[in-house]
C-alpha cells in the first residue's frame, strides 16, 4: 500500500491500521509507504492544514511510534514531484527534495531518535521530465548527494539509512490535451529515463492525464508501457547502465553542482523550514516556471502538437467521468457510521487527543484509539487545530 497524503497522514495511517486489525492482521506486519511529507505542501502543493512547527511534530512522533510498532513501514516519502510539477528546474528539484529531507532528518535527531533507528525507513518520490539524459543524470546525483549527506552530517552509520530508496512518477505537467496520443511516447521516454536512473518503483501516467482522470483503456496501457520496459528492453539486466558515459558524468556532476549551490543559499537562511517561511523556495521555483513559459511562447522550447508540429488535434480521446451517485453514497455512509458509533467514546478519545496535543506525548497511540472509536479524519484534525492553529500562506491563523 503506497498512500499519497500528507496534512492528514497520521490520521490515514491510523484508519489503515483499524482497517488491518479488524481484519486480523496486526500493525507490526504491515509494510508499504505514506507520503506524510507536509514541508512541500508549504512550497509547492498547498494541501497543508497545520502550522509548520506542530506538523513537523506530528511527522516526527510518526518517526518514533513507527519505527516501534510498523519496523516495515516506511513513514515519509520526500516528495520532489511536486515541486517539479509547480515548475522547478532538475537542479532545484534535487535541492530542494534533499533540503526538505535533511529537515525530517534533523527533527527527528532533535526529538531524540537514533539516526540509524528511522533513516532506513526514509524513501523519496521524484519526477522524471522529457531530457532524457539529464533526468538520468539527475537520479545519479541525487542518490551520491543523500548518501554522502547521511555519512558527513549525521555520521549514520547503517549503509541502509545511506541509500536514497526512491519512486519516481512520470511528469503529468508535461503532457498535452492535444494530440493526447504523443503522451504515450513521452511516458515511455520518461519511464526508461527514470529506469536508467536507478529508480526502485515506478508509476507511469495515462495518456489522457490532461483531460480528466485516467480512463481504464489508458491506465491498462501506461502499466503495459511498463511492462515493457521490464521485460523487453534489457535494461535492467545490469546497474546504472549509463555509468561511464562521458556525457552523462557530466550531466550528473553539473547537476550534483547547481543542486548543491542551492542547498547552501537554503542552509544560509538557516534550513529549509526558514526558508519555506521567507517564500525562498516558492519564489525560485515561480521563476523557473515564468522562464519556461516564456521561453515556450518564444518557441526556444519546443512541444510536439502545441507549438511544433501542431497539424492536428489527433483522436479524440473519450474523458472518465465520476459518476455523481458515489459521492452521495459516501456521504451516507459517513453518517451511517456516526450514527452507530459510541457518541461518548468518542467524545472522550478525542478529549484525550486534545490533551495529548496541548503536551508533550507522542500523538499516535491517541490518534490510534480515536480512529479504533470512529472518530472521523475531520473530527481528529479539528481537534488538533484547536491547540496547532491552521496555517494559512504568510502565518498561523487560530
Amino acid at each position: 500500500m503506497s498512500m499519497t497524503i500528507n496534512a492528514p497522514a497520521a490520521v490515514l495511517l491510523a484508519l489503515y491500521i483499524a482497517a488491518a486489525e479488524r481484519q486480523g492482521v496486526p500493525a507490526s506486519s504491515l509494510n508499504g509507504t505514506i507520503q506524510n511529507d507536509i514541508l512541500k505542501e508549504y512550497i509547492a502543493r498547498g494541501t497543508y492544514i497545520f502550522p509548520p512547527a506542530p506538523s513537523m511534530r506530528i511527522i516526527t512522533d510518526m518517526f518514533a511510534w513507527v519505527s516501534r510498532e510498523m519496523p516495515e513501514w516506511n513513514p515519509i516519502s520526500i516528495s520532489g514531484y511536486h515541486i517539479r510539477e509547480a515548475g522547478s528546474t532538475a537542479a532545484q528539484e534535487i535541492a530542494f527534495t534533499l533540503a526538505n529531507g535533511l529537515a525530517y532528518v534533523q527533527a527527528g535527531v532533535d526529538a531524540g531518535l537514533a539516526v540509524d533507528d528511522f533513516a532506513p525507513r526514509l524513501s523519496f518520490f521524484f519526477n522524471v521530465h522529457n531530457h532524457f539524459f539529464e533526468e538520468a543524470a539527475k537520479f545519479r546525483a541525487a542518490r551520491r548527494m543523500w548518501s554522502r549527506l547521511m555519512r558527513d552530517r549525521f555520521q549514520a552509520k547503517n549503509e541502509d539509512s545511506w541509500r536514497l530508496r526512491f519512486h519516481t512518477q512520470t511528469a503529468g505537467s508535461t503532457l498535452t490535451a492535444q494530440q493526447p496520443e504523443n503522451n504515450v511516447v513521452r511516458v515511455a521516454l520518461q519511464a526508461l529515463a527514470a529506469v536508467l536512473g536507478g529508480t526502485q518503483s515506478l508509476h507511469t501516467n495515462s495518456m489522457d492525464e490532461a483531460l480528466g482522470l485516467p480512463s481504464e483503456r489508458a491506465s491498462h496501457l501506461a502499466l503495459r508501457t511498463q511492462q515493457v520496459i521490464l521485460e523487453e528492453s534489457g535494461v535492467t539486466d545490469t546497474i546504472d547502465p549509463l555509468g561511464g558515459s562521458y556525457y552523462v558524468e557530466a550531466l550528473t556532476d553539473e547537476l550534483e553542482a547547481r543542486a548543491t549551490s542551492i542547498m547552501a543559499e537554503v542552509a544560509r537562511r538557516g534550513g529549509m523550514i526558514h526558508a519555506i517561511q521567507e517564500g525562498f523556495p516558492q519564489r525560485e521555483i515561480e521563476r523557473a516556471s515564468y522562464e519556461f513559459q516564456k521561453a515556450l511562447e518564444r518557441d526556444e522550447e519546443r512541444v510536439v502538437g502545441v507549438n511544433a508540429y501542431a497539424d492536428g488535434p489527433g483522436d479524440v480521446i473519450p474523458v472518465f467521468r465520476v459518476d455523481p451517485a458515489l459521492e452521495r453514497e459516501q456521504v451516507a455512509q459517513l453518517h451511517a457510521r456516526r450514527a452507530q458509533r459510541d457518541a461518548g467514546r468518542v467524545a472522550a478519545a478525542l478529549s484525550r487527543l486534545h490533551a495529548a496535543a496541548r503536551g508533550t506525548d507522542n500523538l499516535m497511540p491517541p490518534i490510534v484509539e480515536a480512529v479504533a472509536e470512529r472518530a472521523s479524519i475531520g473530527e481528529i484534525c479539528t481537534t488538533l487545530a484547536k491547540t496547532f492553529g491552521r496555517h494559512r500562506e504568510g502565518g498561523r491563523h487560530p
